[in-house]
């Protein structure tokens, strides 16, 4: 299944997924729907790491002071299924392959591989 994690808030999420060609994806808007351990497991698995998955430009992050503090992969994952502001986004999962946060880079693949 393909599956893109995002937020419908974010303006950025909105652009990006506005400029996908038509896709099969489901959509998680995870405000709503918050992302279950399983999920991330599966976002871990894809990705070899919680690091990858956090978002450090998160308000949350600074007003919490973590940029001062050593955080560990148990810790990032803590944070992320706490808070759905921690997940970096968008997140797809593309016939197996991740594809995390809005760098030109990665929308550009993720537009390749849907096409």
């Amino acid at each position: 299944m393909n599956k893109i994690y995002y937020l419908s808030s974010c303006d950025t999420c909105r652009k990006i997924i506005k400029s996908l060609p038509e896709n099969n994806l489901v959509f998680q808007d995870i405000r709503q729907d918050p992302i279950t351990e399983d999920q991330l497991e599966e976002m871990y698995n894809l990705s070899g790491s919680y690091e990858a998955l956090f978002s450090k430009k998160a308000q949350l992050y600074k007003s919490m002071d973590l940029k001062n503090k050593s955080l560990t992969e148990a810790d990032f994952k803590k944070y992320i299924l706490e808070h759905y502001t921690f997940l970096s986004r968008p997140v797809f999962i593309i016939d197996g392959k991740i594809y995390i946060g809005n760098s030109q880079k990665n929308v550009a693949e993720v537009i390749n591989a849907l096409t």
